[in-house]
């Protein structure tokens, strides 16, 4: 048996959504801004497709720009900052940070939460600003209140952009109620293809360009057309609102008995709020005692995949553990759950760890 508990780094692909993508890969494989038969359709394929997801966070589809993921629908927007002082916080993902030039980061708990009366004070001193503070953290769960954010934001002319990468598809978005500016979407974090994604920008908000040659996506987003891709995204996207509070309540499940058993082991802990309802039902982030014991090596031994934070940061520090300063004794493993998780898998994994446990003692 194979588990697969990394959902958040990438998803299995939806055999629905392969389906979907199928005659796009093989049969109609005309390029988008060729204007003949094959052509058009490509055309009239992505439009649909464009629509569909539209409707889905109740967004004009004009709104909707094709990207290749959410590193690039995250650069985009941030490019788009024109000077103004941007404010975000140290547990961004390194597709945001890394692309600031000495923003402002908010200060954050050790729960990862950030204080909004301080957001408040830094908005109200008539600083022109760019706001960009993620939905939900992918390595610790923890999730920020935007609606409030985007409220404030509006209250002070400030531009709000939000990381939703590890949300869409999760969550339900309404982009009407929602006072946000930027969001973005990356289709592999819920059972869509890899390398294709979308950047919703509201209407009469500035997009500087990223990408240059052609003339595609309203000259927004050069190059030629993932068609198959979008086609894959819509589809996973559709499905993934279709069916939104039946996976939540399964995959909740599945974390919430993880956690149970977890609890009787001694000296572990879970960062932030990551074992309670409120954090990202997704992720969980476990705090084990030092054994000298690879943990990571163990779980994969015994065809259990999981990550030591996020999998963008393998190999170094994480920056949001240092920012939480989470207990640095301690091995931290990232458990992320998806639809296709069971609970012989969840049991079979705290066997695992259980074994390692008794042995460290004996």
């Amino acid at each position: 048996m194979k588990i697969y508990l990394d959902n958040a780094a990438t998803t299995q692909l939806d055999p629905e959504v392969f389906s979907a993508m199928t005659p796009y890969l093989l049969e109609h494989y005309g390029n988008a801004s060729s204007h003949h038969a094959h052509g058009r359709e490509a055309k009239r394929a992505i439009e649909q497709a464009r629509g569909t997801i539209a409707k889905l966070i109740n967004a004009d589809p004009s709104e909707i720009i094709f990207t290749g993921g959410g590193t690039e629908a995250d650069n985009t927007a941030l490019l788009s900052a024109e000077g103004r002082r941007v404010i975000t916080t140290p547990l961004e993902h390194h597709a945001v940070l890394h692309a600031l030039n000495k923003p402002h980061c908010l200060s954050v708990n050790s729960k990862g939460e950030i204080d909004l009366a301080e957001l408040e004070l830094l908005l109200s001193d008539g600083v022109p600003s760019f706001v960009s503070i993620m939905h939900a953290n992918n390595e610790i769960g923890v999730v920020n209140d935007i609606e409030t954010i985007g409220r404030l934001c509006e209250s002070y002319g400030a531009i709000f952009h939000s990381d939703t990468v590890q949300t869409i598809g999760h969550y339900h978005h309404d982009l009407q109620s929602l006072k946000a500016h930027y969001i973005t979407c990356s289709a592999h974090k819920f059972h869509g293809p890899k390398g294709v994604g979308f950047l919703y920008c509201r209407k009469g908000t500035n997009l500087s360009q990223l990408l240059h040659g052609g003339s595609q996506e309203r000259k927004l987003r050069a190059g030629t057309e993932n068609i198959a891709g979008i086609i894959g995204l819509a589809k996973a996207f559709e499905i993934a609102c279709r069916d939104i509070d039946e996976h939540k309540f399964h995959i909740q499940g599945l974390k919430s008995r993880l956690v149970a058993k977890l609890e009787v082991l001694p000296g572990v802990t879970f960062n932030s709020t990551s074992a309670t309802e409120d954090s990202l039902y997704t992720v969980l982030s476990v705090n084990f005692p030092a054994t000298g014991i690879d943990l990571l090596s163990l779980l994969d031994q015994n065809n259990i995949s999981v990550s030591g934070g996020s999998a963008c940061s393998t190999g170094s520090a994480s920056h949001v553990l240092q920012a939480i300063k989470s207990d640095r004794s301690k091995d931290t493993v990232r458990f992320s759950f998806s639809k296709f998780n069971t609970i012989e898998e969840i049991d079979y994994t705290f066997e695992i760890l259980a074994s390692m446990y008794n042995t460290v003692a004996a």
